[in-house]
Formats: structure tokens, sequence, C-alpha cells
């Protein structure tokens, strides 16, 4: 019975039913779906692996290849730039290629491109047939020495006469000329030097190629230089235009700041006249003679009152290319280098940076005129030169009276407002405005940097700190930049 039974097992596990029982069985299954998902899991995260490592070692590669090329740019790399290139991936990466370098260089520039690669090994990837990924890098640098139209506006005014005011501008004016004008730049850059006091003198060559209403003949005179102050409309300072078209009234020759002696006497003294009346105290256009603005620089003292708006009205009109017929006048006269002839550039030259350097140490100032009854022909010009105008109202002129003979010029408001006028102007034709406030006080420094371009383009500084503030500004005109 034994043997049958089991014969009869044997035939029954055969049957169709049998194995139809066995298809539809289900254990085990779900360990096998796990199994796959987990294998297909660990694939995808060591993928993302490979991915993040290639993605760390492309971001090394670029960043080799951004410091390479500023190396190589730098014009005062005296090294073959692509020499140079080649060896900042050898000792930084040495599998890394380097397939090219390009070297473009002219006059005031020179730009270096690289295009290197590498590879990564995989670790995961090659379980499908991936063994490396690629590593790009490519980076560029320049450095460009711009042709660059400076107008360094600095203060005369009288309170530059305390604490060695004066005697730290002429050092760090200098600095700053021999910072700017090097052997690499000669040709490129020019300096035109504003001394502004109460007012500006742009000089006898400037002032005879411009229209103008004369009052007095002193600027023709040995004794006193130049006298050619030129009265600007307010309306002028809604603009950096110094309109070669119009005809500017001549400003007049006289001093009414007095000063007393001793015994409280009121002075005739006339050596702070309104225009400042040197040579040494007028503009010097486009020049790049170090020696020469640096002997100017050296002679230039304290006097009068200060308007800071007049020294930016001319430090930016002569930025502006409506000057430029005039400075070809100079070029052919033989005042300017001939290289600079055709400065002022065009607003939108994109080879060329123009900026101001505008420098006070206080704030705008009340300015005074006589009234035209007492100022319109030659005699009354020489009365004026030989009184001090106060000096002469204390003893010629009955107090009640003194109020008729003069009219206020300018107010310290009026002052700000015009040189706000004047700077966002400036501004708008994307002129480079820095401004330092040297020893001022709270308001002359919230005028300044109001001015200036931006915040960071205004320095506030004391004593020696003058020098560092200009030696600042003249290494941001040599600047080295990524240019993708």
């Amino acid at each position: 019975m034994t043997q049958l039974h089991f014969a009869k097992r044997a035939q029954d596990t055969k049957s169709p039913a049998f194995l139809r029982g066995f298809a539809r069985e289900e254990d085990g299954v779900m360990t096998v779906l796990a199994c796959f998902v987990i294998l297909m899991m660990l694939l995808v995260g060591g993928i993302g692996v490979d991915l993040m490592r290639n993605e760390m070692e492309r971001v090394r590669i670029q960043n080799i290849s951004d410091r390479a090329v500023l190396a190589a740019a730098d014009l005062d790399q005296e090294n073959d730039p692509s020499l140079v290139v080649q060896d900042y991936f050898e000792k930084s990466t040495p599998n890394a290629v380097v397939n090219s370098v390009t070297i473009t260089e002219g006059l005031n520039f020179r730009t270096v491109r690289v295009d290197a690669d590498t590879t990564t090994p995989t670790r995961f990837m090659r379980m499908v047939g991936v063994d490396e990924l690629p590593v790009p890098g490519s980076s560029a640098a320049e450095e460009r020495v711009n042709k660059v139209e400076i107008s360094l506006v600095v203060d005369i005014s009288g309170s530059m006469k305390n604490d060695s005011k004066i005697t730290n501008l002429r050092t760090a004016a200098k600095t700053f000329v021999d910072t700017v004008i090097t052997d690499d730049t000669k040709d490129l850059i020019s300096i035109s030097l504003v001394p502004y006091s109460e007012h500006v003198n742009p000089g006898k060559e400037i002032a005879s190629r411009m229209n103008v209403n004369y009052v007095h003949d002193y600027g023709a005179s040995p004794d006193w230089g130049d006298i050619n102050c030129l009265e600007f409309p307010d309306n002028q300072f809604n603009s950096t235009v110094i309109n070669l078209g119009m005809t500017y009234d001549q400003m007049q020759h006289y001093q009414w700041n007095s000063y007393s002696n001793s015994t409280g006497n009121t002075q005739n003294t006339r050596h702070d006249t309104v225009c400042p009346r040197y040579e040494y105290e007028t503009i010097t256009p486009f020049s790049q003679d170090a020696g020469a603005l640096k002997a100017q620089i050296d002679q230039l003292q304290p006097r009068a009152g200060t308007s800071i708006f007049l020294g930016m009205k001319w430090g930016a009109g002569m930025l502006d290319p409506a000057f430029r017929p005039l400075n070809s006048e100079l070029s052919t006269g033989g005042v300017v280098d001939g290289v600079f002839s055709t400065r002022p550039a065009s607003f939108d030259d994109s080879e060329t940076l123009k900026t101001v350097i505008l420098m006070t140490d206080g704030q705008n100032d009340n300015s005074n005129r006589i009234v035209d009854s007492v100022y319109s022909t030659r005699s009354h010009a020489r009365h004026w030169n030989d009184y001090n105008f106060n000096y002469y109202l204390s003893r010629y002129v009955s107090y009640s009276q003194r109020q008729y003979w003069s009219y206020k010029k300018y107010n310290a408001a009026q002052g700000d407002q015009l040189l706000h006028n004047v700077c966002e102007s400036a501004k708008q034709s994307h002129i480079v405005i820095w401004s330092i406030g040297f020893e001022v006080n709270d308001h002359g420094a919230n005028v300044m940097k109001s001015c200036a371009s931006s915040p960071s383009h205004f320095f506030r500084v004391e004593g020696i700190e003058l020098t560092e503030a200009f030696k600042a500004i003249a290494r941001q005109i040599n600047q080295l930049r990524l240019t993708q």
C-alpha cells in the first residue's frame, strides 16, 4: 500500500491542477523586487556622486583658469603671457590639457583667453559604460589702461592756510600726478588742473578763445596776470556743457574781503581778489607733463573764499565733447600736446574714461558783486583795482548807504544747489566723480558725498590721509577685470 501511495502522489504532482497552483504561488516576489529597487537607487546615487565630483573639479579648473589669465594679462608682467598660463596649469593641475592661449595686445591693453580641459574618472557610471567625464575650463581677462581724461579740481581757498592743509594738498596732488602719469601711460592720460577758490580763472589762452563781454583789461597786466574769470548764468549749471557760442560776462576785478590791523582799522588789501590773478592759479588744460603740473601745484597758495560749484563746472565742462573745438585750437596754438587735440572724447567712446577728482576743505560760501552803477566803465575798474571795496566804503560811504553798493551773487545754499545740479548732469553723462572732504564739517561732507558717483567714491579725510585718498583714487584708474 505504501508504494502505491507514493506512486499516486508522484502522479498527482504532474497533474495540470498542481502546475496551475505553482504558477499562482507569490512567495519571494517582493524580495526580488526590493533587491532590484535597491540596486537602482545605488546606481542613481552613484551617478550623483560622480557628477558632484565632476562639478567640484570643474570649479577648481575654472578657478585655475581665472587666476592664470589674470596673472598673464597684467601689463606689468614681462614674461610671455602664454608661458605664464601654462605654468599655472602645470603647477596646479598637471593632468589638465591647455588647448589654446589667445593673446591680444595693443598700446594700452592686453587680453588673454585660455581654453583647457581635463577629465574625472567615474566610480559608478563605469557600470553603465561611462569611464570618465569631461571637465572644461575657459576664461579671459583684460587689463586695460584706458585713455583717461582727468579734471583735478582742487580747493585753494583761504582756509587752506590752517593746520598745514596747503602743504598736505601739494603732497597729495603731486603724488596723484606721479601715480597716474608714467611711461606706460604716455599719450593715454591727460590731466586738466583746475584750482578754485571764490572763482575759477581759466587763463588767457582759454578765455581769449571764448566770447567774452570784457569789463576791464587787467588780464593784460604783467603785475596781475590773467584776470579772466567768467560768470555763468545759473541755468548753465544744469549741464556739463561750456557753451562756446554764448557770450559770458567777465568777472569784476576787485576784493571785497577786508582785513584789519592790530588797532582794528580796515586795511586797503587787494591780494585776495575774487578772481584769482596769478598764472599759477589758472587752469592747465589736458597735460601729461608731470613736471610742469607738479611745479604749478607747488606754487598754489591759500586765497579768498570758496565756490566749489564753479570748480566743478569747469572740471566737468572740460570733459564735455562740446569743449573739443576750443581744445583743438589750444593744440594748434601749442598750448596743449598735439596727441590730445581731439579731446574731450565723445561720451559714448568706450575707450575713454572721464573722471573728476573734486577736493575741498570747506563748503560753499557767500560771494558778492559790485552793482553796475559803480562798475560799468574802465575808470570804475581802475578805481577798484586801487581800493579794497570794504576799505573804501568804511571811509567814504555813509553806513546807511553801503548796502546799495553791492549785492549777493551767490549764497551757501545756492552754491550747494548749483553744485548738485552740475554733479547730477556729469553723472548722467557717465563722468566718474571722486570727491574728497578734507577736514570738513558734517554739512560739507554730506554735500560732497552727494556729488560723488557713489558713497564709495567719497573720501572724508584729515591731515596726511589726504595723500592716501589721492593714491587710492589713482589706483582705480588702471583696473584689472574679468571679461567673462
